[in-house]
């Protein structure tokens, strides 16, 4: 079992930056991916950025060039750094884990954390 716990959310202007911490505990092992997803009032949950457990990440269009994750993978901690944040980012972040083993996948979540950004 893993436990997903984050921190950093808050009120931030236009303009401002946030950094968003999520610590694992647990029995994680082998390959996993390590991201951040959001989910604004009435919209559906999206993938913001993700880190692969041999480095490679993606980031959605929309938070490209403004937006960093990153990973301490000895202390299976994940950030996000987001810079330039829009009103549009405006949103519940949630963190998630999954490790992939032969023959099964496993999906953590953290509880989320409110990110909102005034105009």
């Amino acid at each position: 079992q893993v436990q997903l716990v984050e921190s950093g959310g808050g009120l931030v202007q236009t303009g401002g930056s946030l950094r968003l911490s999520c610590a694992a505990s647990g029995s994680i092992s082998g390959i996993y991916v390590m991201a951040w997803y959001r989910q604004a009032p009435g919209k559906q949950r999206e993938l913001v950025a993700g880190i692969h457990s041999g480095g490679s990440t993606n980031y959605a269009d929309s938070v490209k060039g403004r937006f960093t994750i990153s990973r301490d993978s000895a202390k299976f901690t994940v950030s996000l750094q987001m810079n330039s944040l829009k009103p549009e980012d405006t949103a519940v972040y949630y963190c998630n884990v999954v490790i992939i083993r032969p023959g099964r996948r496993d999906d953590y979540w953290g509880q989320g954390t409110q990110v909102t950004v005034s105009s």
